[in-house]
């Protein structure tokens, strides 16, 4: 896994999700273990900084096990006392639209764990971008005990009704096992380059 990992570039993944614990026990755990595989197979954890909740599962997962993690967070949130103070690095941003532009800089992949408000729209903006062909990066959802059955399902609306490409819809990598969905990371083909994106260079 290591290696095939190395030959596709993917070093870092960024990992969106939940500042909170929530009540599944389940999901908490899934959250340290994939720090733990992303650790294990040398792969850097980019993700928003905090010592709270899934995120710090997710770092305490890596950290545990001599992975190297990177947090980004803005200076609002630092001065809340929520930042985590045993990363390998930090980056502190002025703003969460800098803390975004500068995870995806540092990324080469975007996994969404379970997550509120935040995570989606850390999810859908990085998608955007990608249907947009701002970038060509892998997108997954890791669907920890089912948590993301309904949101999957109103997608599948949206392709239904028209008002979202099939080629597009599948942008979105999806599986309940982190080593499944980073093998579908792997296998990703990105869309073409927008006719639009080279107009200046023709």
């Amino acid at each position: 896994m290591e290696q095939r990992l190395q030959e596709h570039n993917i070093r870092s993944i960024a990992v969106f999700c939940a500042s909170n614990d929530g009540i599944d026990s389940k999901i908490f755990k899934e959250a340290y273990l994939v720090g733990k595989f992303l650790a294990n197979n040398k792969i850097e954890l980019i993700f928003g900084g905090s010592k709270l909740g899934l995120m710090g599962q997710v770092a305490k997962g890596a950290l545990d096990n001599n992975g190297k993690v990177t947090g980004v967070i803005p200076e609002f949130l630092k001065s809340k006392e929520v930042v985590h103070t045993g990363l390998t690095s930090l980056v502190t941003t002025q703003n969460m639209h800098e803390r975004k532009l500068k995870m995806h800089d540092l990324s080469d992949g975007f996994i969404a764990l379970p997550g509120g408000f935040g995570t989606m729209e850390e999810l859908f903006e990085i998608l955007t971008w990608g249907q947009l062909g701002l970038h060509r990066k892998p997108i997954g959802i890791l669907n920890s005990n089912h948590y993301y059955d309904d949101l999957l399902e109103l997608l599948q609306k949206m392709l239904q009704k028209g008002l979202l490409k099939e080629s597009n819809m599948n942008l979105l990598l999806v599986s309940d096992k982190i080593e499944d969905l980073i093998l579908k990371m792997l296998e990703f083909k990105p869309l073409p380059v927008p006719k639009w994106m080279n107009k200046d260079q023709t």
